[in-house]
């Protein structure tokens, strides 16, 4: 691994697994500050884990596994980590642990100088080591393949995909007390969510996804991963996912405060769910949750479902982005021009609608519908009458409304006249570009 790597300041992303790299892993790595995700597993890395890499306090994730890696594990800061497959490693920090190894070298040195009776017993001795070794193996063997021939329940194994947690059915169940109507946060495009508790009492919501068929294990397996590399602040992060030959599930952390669509469509006595000032934060947010999907991911992730009911608000109501790569998920039947149109109505771009080919435009598009839904509470006006035409006739609406310079009659009533007349207009100038 080229030790120049360590000079890529703004490196976010760092994955070389699998590629039978050797050497030793270069320390420089320890100087990329803003590095995120550093994976280098399964390749045939040697020498100790340099103490700038671990004490990377900004990784989310490091994954060191099944390497030739030894010595001492030093203190790792990373907030998940693997570095099992590593034969050499010795406790973390351990002196006693590493010395302990050294008398095992010294003895083979010992035995050498022996008598050749006692070398030949030493001798049977390990040879029967051996070939107890591979009768297990081969036991083992046998019994994974008679395992996998049973006829299939529900899967019940885990393994993991990167720092993704591979999730057994039965454990989703559980969690969920077995998808029980009560558990239903809401219902979208992709399939119904449900809020479940984990045994360590970790709250989660659990995407079941409608037509798993549509991908294979492999697929499924690849795109989970892309998804699961998406790390920002305003992306919800998934967590894990659930896979059998009937079933894709993802399990995302639970956002306490709902969505945006569910904010503006409640009121909560005579101030409103969300002030002026929290939409704009709320705009902000979902913005550099875009933009980190379209510039910052590769390949990049286009969302192709942008409204207010897929922007989660966390325990600060901060913007949270959800659901993104999810259409991409269910279009594997397609080729890899996307030509079935997943969106929702009044929020699909028209060169999307008319050519079933999308884009970051697409994402505009639905961003600056988004912001017309802050701007006007756009889901109490659908609550009003017919909910059909009015997701498609808010954009001509507000067009009127600038137009005649009419810009206070647009907002949400629920504000009561508190917002800033001059940011108004160039919110809506922007949602209007």
């Amino acid at each position: 691994i080229p030790s120049e790597l360590g000079q890529l300041s703004e490196l976010k992303t760092l994955d070389l697994s699998g590629n039978r790299f050797s050497g030793e892993i270069p320390a420089s790595l320890g100087f990329l500050i803003h590095l995120n995700y550093l994976r280098l597993s399964r390749n045939v890395l040697s020498g100790q884990i340099p103490h700038l890499v671990a004490g990377l306090s900004g990784l989310s994730f490091l994954d060191l596994s099944f390497n030739n890696l030894s010595g001492p594990t030093p203190s790792i800061l990373a907030k998940d980590y693997r570095i099992v497959g590593n034969a050499f490693l010795c406790g973390s920090a351990s002196q006693e642990l590493c010395s302990d190894a050294t008398p095992l070298r010294n003895s083979s040195g010992l035995a050498e100088k022996d008598n050749s009776k006692h070398h030949s017993l030493m001798l049977s001795f390990a040879f029967g080591i051996v070939v107890a070794s591979i009768v297990s193996l081969l036991f083992l063997f046998f019994w994974l393949l008679w395992h996998r021939s049973r006829s299939y329940v529900q899967q019940d194994y885990e393994f993991e995909i990167g720092h993704l947690k591979r999730f057994s059915f039965r454990e989703i169940q559980t969690a969920t007390s077995n998808f029980s109507p009560k558990n239903i946060l809401g219902q979208g495009g992709f399939g119904m969510v449900y809020k479940g508790y984990l045994p360590n009492g970790t709250v989660v919501a659990v995407k079941r996804l409608k037509d798993p068929n549509y991908t294979g294990e492999v697929q499924f397996q690849t795109e989970v991963e892309m998804i699961g590399l998406a790390v920002h602040r305003n992306l919800l992060r998934l967590f894990g996912f659930c896979m059998t030959p009937g079933e894709r599930m993802l399990v995302y952390p639970y956002m306490p405060n709902g969505s945006v669509a569910d904010r503006l469509r409640d009121s909560y006595g005579e101030k409103p769910s969300l002030d002026w000032n929290r939409r704009i934060c709320i705009a902000l947010g979902a913005a550099r949750g875009l933009v980190y999907l379209h510039e910052q991911c590769n390949p990049k992730i286009i969302h192709r479902d942008v409204k207010a009911a897929n922007i989660l608000l966390d325990e600060s109501f901060e913007a949270i982005v959800g659901d993104f790569g999810l259409a991409k998920l269910l279009d594997q039947r397609d080729s890899h021009v996307t030509t079935a149109v997943r969106g929702t109505i009044g929020h699909i771009a028209p060169e999307y609608l008319s050519t079933g080919q999308s884009s970051e435009k697409t994402d505009v598009f639905g961003f600056g519908i988004l912001i017309l839904e802050l701007v006007t509470g756009h889901h109490k006006m659908i609550d009003q009458g017919n909910g059909q035409v009015r997701k498609g006739m808010i954009l001509s609406w507000v067009r009127t409304l600038k137009a005649e310079k009419r810009f206070a009659e647009m907002v949400d009533r629920d504000l009561r006249g508190e917002f800033d007349d001059l940011v108004l207009e160039e919110v809506v100038e922007l949602a209007l570009l």
